[in-house]
């Protein structure tokens, strides 16, 4: 398959999946992709590192967390898109009138790769990685997945663009855990549990807390649609 015919393919599952006739749906679209919706979600994952955590390899945890989205970023806003330099389907001349677009959301010039992808993904197995959990694995690949479908169905991205985006991150995402695991083994900072109890992950989190996790993800999940129709249908 050669370069043409991908780039064709790219274009017709982007116009398969962009938009919708749904004033609905693009306020859930909308909602979703910002970055308020999700403070409590943070603030709860903040928590459960402070408890599951003694205070030196929690603040070594931000620091990790911190250099992935500071690496999936740089990665691809820094490095990828001004080298590829490929327009975002908004802003493409031959699409950016056919392509269905939320409130004149376009985004910048380039698209290649999708950063929220990256960011995402790169957060998404980081932490699947440090707690073991397998509700908690299932969930952050949802919640990775529909940010970066968000981004098809509003228009900025091509599907190629998330891809290559969520290549980045589960890269970058698994490299900074392995590299957590080596500083930890040096600092001997391994947190001790009785890793026979199921009260416990594999890497020793509780469970109560991973679900309080969950439990505020979902909630956010049904607030998203509910802000969407109050916001822009009701």
């Amino acid at each position: 398959m050669d370069t043409s015919t991908i780039s064709e393919l790219d274009k017709y599952l982007l116009l398969t999946l962009n938009g919708s006739d749904s004033i609905f749906w693009d306020g859930c679209m909308k909602v979703y992709t910002t970055m308020v919706i999700w403070i409590p979600l943070v603030l709860m994952l903040v928590y459960v590192l402070v408890k599951n955590n003694n205070i030196k390899n929690f603040f070594v945890l931000l620091l990790f967390i911190a250099i992935v989205v500071t690496l999936t970023d740089t990665i691809s806003s820094g490095i990828c898109k001004p080298f590829f330099e490929r327009w975002r389907p908004t802003n493409d001349p031959l699409l950016m009138y056919i392509v269905d677009v939320t409130d004149d959301i376009r985004g910048g010039d380039y698209g290649f790769t999708s950063s929220h992808a990256a960011n995402s993904f790169g957060i998404a197995t980081f932490l699947i990685l440090l707690v073991k959990n397998r509700a908690l694995t299932i969930s952050l690949i949802i919640w990775a997945s529909i940010n970066a479908f968000t981004r098809i169905y509003l228009g900025v991205h091509y599907p190629g663009d998330i891809l290559a985006g969520t290549i980045i991150g589960v890269t970058v995402g698994w490299c900074m855990y392995k590299l957590y695991r080596f500083v930890q083994k040096k600092q001997k900072s391994n947190v001790q549990r009785d890793w026979i109890s199921d009260q416990y992950t594999k890497s020793g989190y509780l469970v109560s807390d991973v679900y309080l996790l969950l439990m505020t993800m979902y909630a956010t999940f049904v607030a998203i649609p509910m802000i969407s129709f109050f916001t822009y249908v009701y």
